[in-house]
């Protein structure tokens, strides 16, 4: 039987990349940061603003607008409680712009302060915490150096810095990320079939011989099963006395997810390897009109 729509599940993955494509420039919308004003009588101010008003808008936040106090999440020390510790935070004396966009847009369970709390009032707060609890910085945060920190930013802090999370996903963006997992997986089972039993299916028992080359890549893809997988039992263990020290360390997910992700993709790539070239397939064909797509 000829398999005439074979090149289906290859349209498949094309439509699932023009909806990638969009996807990401939906995201991008999201995260793209606004342009910071820079007004030089702000900057002359900030100095001297942050000792007094800094103090007062963390001690006190802006009950006129609904801003609430710092210290009330963050300790009057900084020294954490339902917010992050402060006090000695060197993720924030490494990139000080840090302060102001979390300020600006929030993240996590903090709320977004912006039209809660003036441009003065944030650098205000902004630099009381840089300045406070043994933190410095070798010179105030200004709105130049938070334009210019937008265009200059460490990858590490630029993850730290997004604040576009899955729990801000919006409906058309879970549509078009259900869509593309659909025609990607229709697209790679179609893809997979066509390549495990050919163009043509011919009823019967299709008899199959290994090839050197099939038994490396069997051997070589079960091989990196076990490397990964001892790696990912490593991270684990690292992660898990990381967390159980005296001083606890956040665990390296990204690993543990890629060691993960790999494990599965090598097994799967030795199953299709081990269904293509070392198991005898069967093929029946009860009726030619009753075709799968692919």
């Amino acid at each position: 039987m000829e398999r005439n729509d074979a090149t289906m599940p290859l349209v498949a993955i094309f439509c699932a990349a023009i909806m990638w494509i969009l996807l990401l420039w939906m995201f991008n919308g999201e995260t793209t940061p606004k342009p910071v004003a820079v007004d030089p009588a702000m900057t002359a101010s900030i100095e001297k603003d942050y000792p007094v008003l800094g103090k007062k808008v963390f001690e006190q936040g802006d009950p006129a607008t609904g801003a609430i106090a710092c210290q009330g999440c963050h300790g009057a020390q900084g020294q954490g409680g339902a917010g992050p510790k402060l006090a000695g935070a060197e993720n924030i004396l490494k990139d000080p712009v840090l302060v102001h966009t979390i300020l600006v847009k929030g993240k996590g369970n903090m709320p977004s302060f912006e039209g809660k709390l003036t441009d003065q009032e944030i650098y205000a707060v902004s630099n009381y915490v840089l300045h406070s609890w043994g933190n410095t910085i070798e010179k105030p945060l200004t709105p130049e150096m938070v334009a210019a920190g937008q265009s200059k930013v460490d990858p590490e802090i630029l993850k730290n810095r997004s604040r576009f999370v899955p729990e801000d996903l919006k409906l058309p963006q879970i549509w078009l990320a259900t869509f593309i997992m659909v025609l990607l997986t229709y697209g790679l089972i179609g893809l997979y079939s066509v390549w495990a039993e050919g163009v043509e299916l011919h009823p019967g028992i299709h008899k199959v011989r290994a090839t050197p080359l099939a038994m490396l890549g069997i051997t070589t893809t079960m091989a990196l099963t076990v490397l990964f997988s001892v790696l990912f039992v490593r991270q684990m263990n690292i992660d898990y006395q990381g967390w159980a020290a005296k001083t606890p360390v956040t665990p390296n997910v990204t690993a543990e997810g890629l060691y993960a992700a790999m494990i599965v993709l090598m097994l799967a790539a030795s199953l299709a390897l081990y269904k293509k070239f070392f198991m005898d397939g069967e093929v029946l064909v009860e009726d030619a009109s009753g075709e799968f797509p692919w």
